[in-house]
């Protein structure tokens, strides 16, 4: 991801495991954002603790970039959930010593002195949803911006969750509501485990149309207003 003025490249970079498993000298530059100086070629950390910050965007008129992160497993359905943050330059936000402000009981006696400085996500949308690309809809006022989070799917639940577009309302550069529904019905049959579908990203037009790219269905949807 691109600063606005083209001089600074935002990459993002997934843990090599799910909780440090394999040891955290495995987890170097990873699970955290990377902010590259495209003048000079110089890297930096720009954000940590960030299992797997998948897609990134601008918040229309700020400099907040905001990532969909997809959070740990094997801690139950409901534990943890992926989420939505407003990233901050220099931060740390858990992965892998803990989730929304708890102790991961796998690091119970490890880094507990991180918790009063870690910082909370802004919008959970949903326990192993597998949250991938975000996008702002473009065109809007200030005071009526869309955040849309394609979520892939879930594998390792008991029930199905995801496999659809989530709407999280914003307002000035910052979300203003629970995520809603947007674009659902990829589910075929939640027994057999068949979809017809499996958002991965979206991006989004000026004339307020939105484009999702479904891996599964082997699709690039259209969704736009017909009045």
């Amino acid at each position: 991801m691109l600063s606005a003025d083209a001089r600074t490249l935002y990459v993002s970079v997934g843990s090599a495991s799910n909780v440090g498993e394999h040891g955290m000298d495995e987890e170097k530059r990873r699970a955290a954002i990377l902010a590259i100086d495209l003048r000079t070629g110089r890297e930096r950390l720009y954000a940590s603790g960030l299992r797997n910050p998948v897609g990134m965007a601008w918040a229309p008129g700020t400099n907040t970039l905001w990532a969909a992160v997809n959070e740990r497993d094997q801690l139950g359905d409901d534990i943890a959930p992926d989420y939505l943050v407003g990233v901050r330059d220099g931060e740390f936000y858990g992965w892998p010593y803990s989730y929304y402000g708890k102790q991961d009981p796998r690091h119970a006696n490890t880094k507990r002195e991180l918790l009063a400085t870690t910082l909370l996500p802004d919008v959970a949308v949903g326990p192993h949803a597998a949250a991938l690309g975000v996008a702002f809809a473009k065109g809007t006022s200030a005071a009526q911006q869309v955040a849309y989070v394609a979520r892939h799917g879930s594998w390792n639940r008991s029930a199905f969750i995801g496999y659809d577009v989530l709407a999280v309302p914003f307002a000035n550069g910052r979300p203003t509501a629970a995520p809603q529904p947007f674009l659902t019905g990829f589910v075929a049959n939640e027994k057999s485990g068949e979809v017809y579908g499996r958002p991965v990203s979206v991006q989004t037009r000026d004339d307020g149309a939105i484009f999702v790219v479904d891996d599964a269905g082997d699709t690039v949807w259209l969704v736009r207003r017909t009045a």
